[in-house]
């Protein structure tokens, strides 16, 4: 006999889904960043800064925004004759590399926001129109046989235009002749498929090489990550502390203060920089806030973010578990989950390490198989997203792309359950088709199994960068046998 059961499963906002937009003031000083985001809303054509340092991502605007070159980006002009365009041999830059350095920033470029079809030849142009700081500017790429291509220079003479198809995602070095403040000014220009020609004019960037100027050094702490609007009951909730400017410091506290309470309270075990939960209408009005502690001593208190819960909608139902049941006297395969975890949504999906693919992970949350067949015939549970996944206003993806690492949580001494092999998602470690064809979350041999196990996975998606922007849902159907 065979038991199955369907949970919805939500891919949410990736590849120009618009991320939170932030009002907060920040330095940024490591990890990913798309520091020109070019975006075209309502007729205009818009710079923004994706900043993907924070989890999830969130976009601002760049007037919020001071770019730190730290001090360990330092290094030496190549004694090369390639390379002659920095400057001479030995001398010293400030080079903010191509590929990541966890310990420097990383910015790059994005047009991934832009749909086809609205721009002649499915391009815009972005300049380099002006450079106002203590040395020149220099962004280059390198080929893979390392040969450099310069992108924009401003020691020979600006404007300096790069045209950029849309749906990019790129990376170039960015290296400064000398530390000190530097207003950089890009400018987006595009033609419409009508003819009409559109362009953002000069937006300031502010970087600063080197270490930050005397009274911008102080250690601020913001939340990012609370929508404005209601949540509605069951949505995931993820808050993300943003030090300015980044430092070494990594311990901290999460506070809440619901409507009925005097003062704050410790979030038992949130100690991390990011705090995740579901939001319930128990929790409406509720206030949170994060401290960041050098040792015992606080370093600093980010303002309070409050909590919108909207009531459920009239008329909402509860979902059902599907089991499936033999006779009384032969025992019974039952596969199961909570009603309250039968909804499954992952995180905002966020670039790759490698910069070339979306991705999100989270738990699958627990599923339990109770077997009470005397005969102990052993089963197998397996999962599917067989019809992918898709957009209310139909976009889709192929369920292949999300995967799984099958855990077991508990079950009896005797049961013998052993977990299924790791999924992966399409396209990441080959052959494997992730979840679009069937795969094994755990299994109990001929003679095994007597009893019930709970078992968990933690999913991961990873689809391409030119995935369409959207709110993706699918069903993952969970079937023991």
């Amino acid at each position: 006999m065979s038991a199955a059961i369907g949970l919805a499963l939500t891919a949410t906002a990736f590849v120009g889904a618009a991320p939170a937009l932030a009002a907060d003031t920040v330095v940024l000083s490591k990890g990913h960043t798309d520091a020109v985001d070019v975006h075209y809303e309502g007729g205009t054509l818009k710079l923004k800064v994706k900043d993907d340092t924070v989890s999830p991502a969130v976009v601002r605007d760049p007037a919020d925004v001071t770019f730190q070159v730290l001090p360990a980006a330092e290094t030496t002009v190549p004694d090369l004759p390639a390379f002659s365009f920095l400057g001479a041999p030995g001398s010293k830059i400030w080079m903010l590399p191509q590929v990541q350095d966890a310990n420097l920033l990383w910015p790059g470029w994005n047009t991934g926001r832009l749909n086809s079809g609205v721009f002649a030849g499915d391009k815009v142009s972005i300049s380099l129109v002006g450079v106002d700081g203590p040395g020149d500017v220099t962004l280059f790429d390198t080929n893979s046989l390392g040969t450099p291509s310069i992108k924009f220079r401003s020691d020979d003479g600006l404007p300096d235009h790069l045209d950029v198809p849309v749906h990019t995602h790129a990376h170039a070095g960015w290296v400064f002749s000398a530390t000190g403040t530097y207003t950089l000014k890009f400018q987006a220009d595009a033609t419409l498929a009508n003819g009409t020609k559109v362009s953002t004019g000069p937006v300031d960037y502010k970087f600063v090489v080197g270490d930050l100027q005397s009274g911008g050094g102080d250690l601020s702490l913001g939340i990012s990550g609370m929508n404005e609007g209601e949540y509605q009951p069951g949505d995931a909730v993820t808050l993300q502390a943003v030090q300015s400017p980044q430092g070494p410091l990594t311990k901290y506290q999460w506070f809440s203060k619901k409507p009925t309470e005097d003062g704050f309270t410790a979030i038992e075990g949130e100690t991390g920089a990011s705090y995740s939960f579901t939001a319930t209408r128990a929790l409406n009005g509720t206030q949170y806030v994060v401290k960041l502690y050098d040792g015992e001593k606080i370093a600093a208190t980010s303002t309070e973010v409050w909590l919108w819960v909207a009531f459920p909608p009239e008329g909402s139902s509860t979902a059902k578990t599907v089991t499936a049941t033999i006779n009384a006297s032969e025992g019974a395969l039952v596969i199961s989950v909570d009603p309250e975890d039968r909804a499954v949504a992952l995180p905002a999906a966020v670039l790759s390490a490698a910069g070339d693919r979306w991705e999100s992970s989270g738990p699958l949350k627990p599923v339990k198989v109770t077997d009470t067949r005397a005969a102990q015939p052993g089963w197998t549970t397996s999962g599917q997203v067989a019809d992918g996944f898709r957009t209310d206003d139909g976009k889709t993806f192929a369920g292949g792309y999300l995967g799984w690492t099958p855990s077991i949580t508990s079950q009896g001494s005797r049961q013998g359950v052993v977990a299924g092999p790791v999924s992966h998602p399409y396209g990441t470690v080959q052959p494997h088709t992730g979840l679009g064809g069937s795969a094994v979350l755990a299994s109990a041999p001929n003679g095994k199994g007597l009893g019930t196990a709970e078992l968990d996975a933690a999913l991961k998606l990873s689809v391409p960068t030119d995935t369409a922007a959207g709110t993706y849902t699918g069903t993952l159907t969970l079937t023991a046998i």
